[in-house]
């Protein structure tokens, strides 16, 4: 059941980070206009926009890879899980210089936080597992 659980959402999060991934590197600009807050950071950067989605697609892949099999692919899902903080981090630093904090924190929890709340809870649960295989 842990495993069935654990596919299901290294490969459902890996469905979404891929296809804003893949629509960050293929549609930016229509990504920057529909995603909330994104215009509200400053005008449209092609470049910045790719250089972000391909970031998303790596980390996708990596959750996609750790979903097929997950032993091996445990340091991808390390990856994933990193770049998911950091970019939750830089999220909280700009919310708190922001005046409307608490609204930007709440926008942007489904799809910046709960991302890295998940990778690292599947991180948490495999680590978990193997601890206590080893007592």
């Amino acid at each position: 059941m842990r495993r069935a659980i654990e596919i299901v959402l290294a490969g459902g999060l890996a469905v979404l980070l891929s296809g804003n991934g893949l629509a960050m590197l293929f549609a930016g600009r229509w990504w920057y206009g529909v995603v909330p807050g994104v215009p509200t950071t400053g005008p449209f950067n092609a470049h910045f926009v790719k250089d972000i989605g391909a970031a998303y697609l790596v980390a996708g892949g990596a959750l996609a890879a750790f979903a097929w099999r997950p032993g091996p692919a445990l340091p991808a899902l390390a990856a994933a899980a990193a770049f998911l903080a950091l970019h939750a981090a830089i999220h909280v630093a700009d919310a708190i210089a922001s005046p409307i904090c608490g609204q930007a924190l709440a926008r942007d929890f489904p799809g910046v936080f709960l991302p890295a709340l998940i990778a690292f809870g599947l991180m948490a649960e495999r680590f978990q597992t193997k601890e206590s295989a080893h007592a």
